[in-house]
């Protein structure tokens, strides 16, 4: 029987996969800067190896953010000893780890006009089957 990853653990990771990708540093540059191999790196970012604190440090200086950043959004450990969600669901953070959910992020954030964004959304959301909601 093979144990599943903290979900802490598997948040943690998926934020540095979003921060690495989000950057464009492969797997292998990160190991680099590490010392460590790429098979580590995908290890970490899966989470099914946890990360420690001085290696998180360590991660968090190479791709340039705080510590803080790798658990924003993470789940919160709910009263009866399991996880509750935290800021939005795990889909949102693997597809914002993701080579689709990156370009996209990266091509949204570079559009200036509010109107555009907004007319972009509710055009997804049309594509998607979702009622437009005013936000």
């Amino acid at each position: 029987m093979t144990k599943s990853p903290n979900p802490i653990d598997k948040h943690v990771g998926s934020r540095v996969r979003m921060r690495r990708m989000l950057i464009g540093m492969s797997q292998e540059k990160l190991g680099e800067a590490l010392k460590i191999t790429f098979q580590q790196v995908q290890k970490y970012e899966k989470g099914t190896n946890r990360v420690s604190a001085s290696r998180l440090q360590q991660i968090a200086q190479v791709l340039g953010v705080t510590i803080s950043y790798f658990y924003e959004g993470a789940p919160v450990e709910a009263e009866a000893g399991g996880f509750a969600e935290g800021s939005s669901p795990p889909y949102i953070a693997d597809f914002m780890a993701s080579q689709d959910g990156l370009q996209l992020m990266k091509a949204f954030t570079r559009i200036k006009d509010a109107r555009i964004r907004r007319t972009i959304v509710e055009h997804v959301k049309a594509l998607a089957g979702e009622e437009a909601e005013e936000g």
